[in-house]
């Protein structure tokens, strides 16, 4: 059945305003903050093939347009009207989840008896059990200790709820009443998009709702194509770092090479390091997983608005990731703390299309998201608890034309932030201070957004903090086209007491009554020479306090008056004096640049094809012990490389050495 172009897009309408209502039924029904308030939820209406062809544009995460529902159905078998398919399990659902809070329902829609779709939802629920409240650490190894795993199961059959299992569900969870209202809440939204669907069948005939499933995925793979098309044919590489993987100072490398030809796109991830002993792993089946290809999804999407958002706009995007790597990795692979690499992965797909085709996304983002977790003994059961207070953002990167997006890098989600009231009724803290933090921009001729700061005091004894997924303190967001690269990452405990102290990582951090805790996210590389910048943009920066004085005269070369206006003549001096900046490539900051300088491309590929001859399980271990040799601060507790790598030439050769070692130790065994 063919459907004309009025049909289409009557339809489109109709079934994403469906997807929607489902999740507006969801925010609007759950218990806990993380998903009323912060919004880290999704909703769909899924086609035949297990794609969505609804998805809501601006409710919601906005990362899954691509998620896959044929794991999860071929695990389950056929399913009749009323089942409810629950499951957690990113090994056993195909990385539909990705690490084990985050729930996944399933439910069949049928009109007449025939199946015609599926509804689907997710919702980050506040604990799924494990070592820690809330469920997720960095420091864990294996997803045993993260929580209780849910492969697709049951929840409900043919309408009603399996209490047995639900009974199991609850008795894992810290906080099992507001689990079950988010569970209820989610069955609700999916109970509504069923209910909207039939209505729209009802109108048009099924037959047309299967044909229109199809036609709008080709349509959107038409369209995409054209704008995956801006980027030149070739082949195209980048890499990108965490700071370290938790457990050790040794930095995790991911790599790409992007190949486009003719509006299609292969994304190959060989040479990124191997799966981690510890949660920094992101768990995609060997797929095209959503997490991978979101920065073309957004790039497609903002170049035509018009796309659909299914998963016909990626049609033409394929992807390649090792197994038992970080992008990739075995079960049972830790992975609660995900999102770390997600967000790399943001920056280094973003790094090769500017490698490809200068301007065509903007600069790195501040590449850290802080879901702050308090945790607390409950004073009547005695069960520690917890809640997510704030999830707290970076800076957008500036792009050519315009100036990063302040205290807004939306590159992962739609999620907002949660209101301070909401964070002060809920847990015993104040927070003292929340906006944006001055001088975290990268500088450039157009400025990378700023960070945040957030500031809270503990009301209470015996409380913990659990910030999972703190990054860039070592690399820092890089700028590009001249733009300079962002300040880094910084947390501090006690800040202006003598009691002060940085924090760079946090597991879960004991906190003192009166103790404060202050959060300082990087913000967005720059773009484009910060000496080209308009002298007037630059006084306004300084008046609204985004800007100091000093970084406008330093960074710049704007001098201003005593009365805040611009020194035209000694601007102009100033710029003129400035060294040169033909510098129009990408700058990484003094940390990665020290690193590269030992650890390059070619060393860090031949590194990881050696350790490819291991176990998956002893790769990460053998690397660290490598590394740790050739450079002994890795093995000490400082972020800084300056002092081991004073003569990077010997500690080259130092490495090589190990290396060729282990190459070696390869084929005597071969």
């Amino acid at each position: 059945m063919t459907l004309n172009s009025f049909d289409l897009e009557i339809l489109r309408h109709k079934t994403v305003a469906a997807a929607e209502e489902m999740g507006l039924t969801l925010l609007r029904s759950a218990r806990t903050i993380y998903v009323r308030e912060v919004a880290d939820f999704a909703t769909a209406l899924v086609g035949l093939d297990g794609k969505p062809f609804a998805y809501p544009s601006d409710l919601g995460l906005s990362a899954f347009v691509d998620l896959d529902l044929k794991p999860t159905l071929e695990r389950t078998g056929p399913l009749r009207e009323g089942d409810v398919i629950l499951s957690n399990l990113p090994y056993a659902n195909g990385g539909l989840s990705t690490h084990l809070p985050d729930l996944q329902l399933v439910r069949p829609i049928f009109v007449g008896g025939e199946l015609i779709a599926y509804g689907w939802a997710m919702a980050h629920t506040s604990d799924i059990g494990g070592g820690v409240p809330s469920s997720i650490s960095p420091r864990f190894s294996d997803v045993y200790q993260e929580g209780l795993q849910l492969p697709p199961v049951r929840l409900m059959k043919e309408g009603r709820m399996d209490e047995d299992l639900l009974a199991v569900y609850l008795a894992n969870c810290r906080s099992p009443e507001t689990n079950l209202g988010d569970v209820r809440a989610m069955i609700g939204a999916l109970e509504a998009g069923a209910r909207r669907l039939t209505e729209i069948a009802a109108s048009h005939g099924t037959e047309t709702i299967l044909s229109f499933q199809t036609a709008l995925r080709d349509y959107a793979a038409e369209k995409a194509r054209a704008v995956l098309r801006q980027i030149p044919d070739g082949s195209y590489d980048f890499q990108d770092y965490l700071d370290h993987d938790f457990v050790s100072n040794v930095p995790l490398r991911l790599k790409l090479r992007l190949t486009a030809r003719d509006g299609a796109v292969d994304l190959d991830f060989a040479g990124t390091d191997p799966q981690v002993a510890s949660a920094f792993n992101l768990p995609t089946a060997g797929e095209r997983h959503p997490y991978l290809t979101l920065r073309l999804l957004q790039l497609i999407g903002t170049a035509d608005k018009t796309v659909p958002m299914n998963h016909g706009a990626l049609s033409g995007v394929t992807t390649q990731t090792p197994p038992g790597s970080v992008v990739n990795p075995d079960y049972p692979a830790a992975c609660g703390v995900r999102h770390a690499v997600m967000l790399r992965l943001m920056d280094l797909v973003s790094g090769a299309l500017l490698t490809a085709c200068p301007g065509i996304v903007p600069a790195a983002g501040g590449g850290t998201v802080l879901p702050v977790v308090l945790a607390e003994t409950d004073a009547t059961t005695g069960r520690r608890k917890s809640a997510v207070i704030q999830s707290i953002i970076a800076g957008g990167g500036a792009r050519e034309g315009g100036d990063g997006v302040d205290g807004r890098e939306s590159g992962m989600s739609n999620t907002r932030n949660s209101p301070i009231e909401a964070t002060e009724d809920a847990a015993p803290v104040r927070v003292e201070l929340y906006g944006l933090r001055p001088d975290s921009g990268g500088p450039g001729r157009f400025r990378g957004g700023l960070g945040l700061v957030y500031r809270i005091r503990m009301l209470k004894p015996d409380l913990a903090i659990l910030a999972r997924g703190l990054e860039r303190f070592r690399f820092a967001p890089w700028g590009v086209a001249g733009g300079r690269s962002a300040p880094p990452c910084r947390v501090i405990l006690n800040e202006g007491t003598k009691r002060e102290r940085d924090i760079t990582r946090i597991d879960i951090l004991p906190v003192a009554e009166g103790d404060t805790l202050t959060f300082m996210t990087p913000g967005g590389g720059g773009y484009g020479d910060p000496f080209a910048r308009d002298p007037e943009a630059v006084r306004r920066d300084v008046a609204r306090g985004f800007v100091s004085a000093a970084s406008a005269a330093q960074d710049y070369g704007v001098i201003l008056t005593a009365a805040g206006d611009v020194d035209a003549n000694a601007t102009e001096a100033a710029r003129i004096a400035a060294p040169d900046r033909a510098h129009t490539g990408f700058d990484f900051g003094p940390e990665r640049d020290l690193w590269e300088s030992v650890m390059d491309d070619a060393t860090a590929t031949r590194l990881n094809a050696a350790l490819g001859h291991l176990p998956a399980s002893a790769r990460t271990t053998r690397r660290r012990m490598i590394l740790e040799a050739a450079i002994p601060a890795l093995a000490e507790d400082t972020l800084s490389l300056a002092d081991s790598l004073r003569d990077p030439g010997a500690v080259r050769s130092l490495l090589l050495a190990h290396i060729e070692s282990l190459e070696a130790e390869h084929g005597a065994a071969a």
